[in-house]
């Protein structure tokens, strides 16, 4: 019996015991393969992607060099982030927007600053007409240019982003952590990879310097769309700066829902061209320069509610000495740049105000903060209102 015992085992049991075990090693290589063969891939794709930013060296160097004088961060955790928009016409796909002159302006700048415990993140337009106070800076053959008062988008000019960077914190009295530089072809390619974003238009569009022709309605734009879009001014509106800036601000809004949907970011396909387009044409402080560090500024950002999401420009108004550039409003600039820096809270409203000013209508937080301290009903006199400022925000609906 215990023969037949050990032979039908050998034979029947014992035999698919042994398969079994066969085809889990087979299994577990598969899977380490699997696994091994994931790992590459997804080092390979991190390091494709983490070498496609361009570190700013030199504008790290220049910023070390007048350290000193610079503004001491007031709040941590809150982080400053300036973002320049550049209209060079040197690179690939820039030729087609001008000759390349040599230089290169900040088309649009937008100080972004993200609260600390990422309650909220305000974006602040600068104009480029606006007469502000430019230090000496280094130029990119060497030389030094004396301090001037001239229009803002000189700085950039003349001296490039750390220069952009010190004119900045001389104006705003606000500390800039980061720095990020993306040209027309970097933005382009960054709407094409999403498949474009849509938005809403009140008006048709038909401007031939920006080669854009629009429909009325709910339009969803494209890459060469966009850049036409957020830069055309001479035949939209009344040819200002300032509805230029305001496109661009319901541009960023519109934007910021396109990335945060989840067909963007739980889908790889989707997220990786987004990523590799976006980092293909990011130039960045040293710090920002991989994605280890782009990962760590943002990935707190999702947590942010849209209505929090917030765009603004600089409470400014025509300057005295010519009416085709502006000048910033007192004691209102002033006011804001203060809540910057001391991570106060900001609030905005559609058309509160004129040219950006403050509206004079007290609005709640945006975190809501109560009038009373909490514990036996105690009572404390209310801080002071939130100006709201003329702006929106990402939650802001299309055609509203």
């Amino acid at each position: 019996m215990a023969g037949e015992r050990a032979g039908a085992s050998a034979s029947g049991v014992g035999l698919r015991r042994r398969r079994r075990r066969l085809w889990g090693r087979a299994g577990a290589g598969a899977v380490g393969v699997v696994v091994v063969g994931a790992g590459v891939a997804g080092w390979v794709v991190y390091a494709l992607l983490d070498g496609n930013i361009t570190p700013d060296e030199a504008a790290a160097a220049e910023l070390a060099r007048y350290e000193s004088e610079r503004p001491t961060a007031l709040v941590k955790d809150a982080r400053n982030i300036l973002l320049i928009g550049s209209d060079s016409r040197s690179g690939d796909g820039n030729g087609a927007y001008g000759r390349d002159s040599g230089t290169e302006r900040s088309d649009t700048t937008i100080l972004l600053h993200l609260a600390a415990g990422r309650r909220s993140a305000t974006a602040v337009s600068i104009p480029r007409d606006l007469m502000v106070d430019v230090p000496g800076c280094r130029r990119r053959d060497g030389t030094r240019t004396e301090p001037m008062f001239a229009m803002f988008n000189y700085a950039f000019q003349t001296g490039g982003s750390a220069c952009t960077i010190r004119t900045v914190e001389k104006l705003t009295g606000v500390r800039v952590d980061h720095h990020v530089v993306v040209d027309f072809s970097g933005f382009k390619e960054m709407v094409e990879a999403l498949d474009g974003v849509r938005v809403c238009l009140k008006e048709p569009i038909r401007d031939k310097a920006a080669k854009l022709w629009l429909p009325a309605g709910r339009v969803t734009l494209d890459g060469e769309q966009a850049l036409g879009f957020v830069r055309a001014r001479k035949s939209l509106g009344d040819g200002s700066d300032t509805e230029r800036m305001e496109r661009q601000q319901l541009f960023l809004g519109a934007l910021v829902n396109k990335v945060r949907g989840n067909d963007v970011l739980l889908n790889p396909a989707k997220l990786y061209p987004v990523l590799d387009a976006a980092t293909s044409s990011l130039t960045t402080d040293p710090e920002l320069a991989s994605l280890r560090g782009l990962y760590e500024l943002v990935r707190g950002l999702r947590q942010i509610p849209t209505e929090r999401v917030q765009f603004l420009t600089v409470p400014r108004e025509s300057y005295v000495g010519n009416a085709n550039r502006d000048q910033l409003v007192e004691p209102e600039a002033e006011e804001l740049f203060e809540r910057l820096r001391t991570d106060t809270p900001v609030s905005v409203a559609r058309k509160a105000g004129r040219n950006g000013t403050p509206a004079g209508t007290p609005a709640s937080t945006p975190e809501g903060t109560p009038a009373q301290s909490p514990g036996h009903g105690a009572y404390r006199s209310p801080s002071p209102p939130t100006p709201t400022f003329s702006g929106n925000t990402a939650a802001q609906k299309l055609c509203a």
